[in-house]
């Protein structure tokens, strides 16, 4: 179960690395106009969003059947990302799409991925000390 979690932070916190700082970007770069490569983003960032739900939702449920009182269990971490996703598709990707006041909603968006990025990264690094421990063998006595 413990590699399963690790599996599971590391696709969450990797697929939000490599969509945010590595793909999006090259849209802007490499598509005709801005406005387009923004039309590709804001599909990319739905998609990933799904990602993240699906990985703290899995992760959520695999510590809880892991251990319900592990203090390791990086909960409050995978709680704060999903949130962070949900209310950047629910609530700040309108108002970019819309470009109403883009500036402000664009910063605040940066910001709440930058944050989901931060609580995907504590709980994979939450995971790694547990995983490692779990995968060392048992000195003989």
């Amino acid at each position: 179960m413990a590699r399963l979690q690790l599996f599971l932070a590391a696709l969450w916190w990797g697929s939000l690395m490599a969509v945010g700082f590595m793909v999006v970007p090259m849209l802007f770069v490499h598509l005709e106009t801005p406005a387009i490569a923004g039309q590709m983003a804001a599909r990319l960032f739905a998609a990933q969003t799904w990602v993240s739900v699906f990985c703290g939702v899995m992760l959520l449920l695999a510590a809880q059947r892991q251990n319900r009182a592990n203090p390791q269990t990086p909960s409050i971490w995978v709680i704060a990302g999903l949130l962070l996703a949900v209310m950047l598709e629910v609530a700040i990707k309108p108002h970019i799409v819309a470009r109403d006041n883009l500036a402000l909603w664009h910063n605040l968006g940066s910001l709440a991925y930058v944050l989901q990025c931060v609580c995907a990264g504590r709980a994979l690094w939450q995971l790694l000390p547990q995983t490692v421990a779990a995968a060392e063998p048992e000195a003989d006595a």
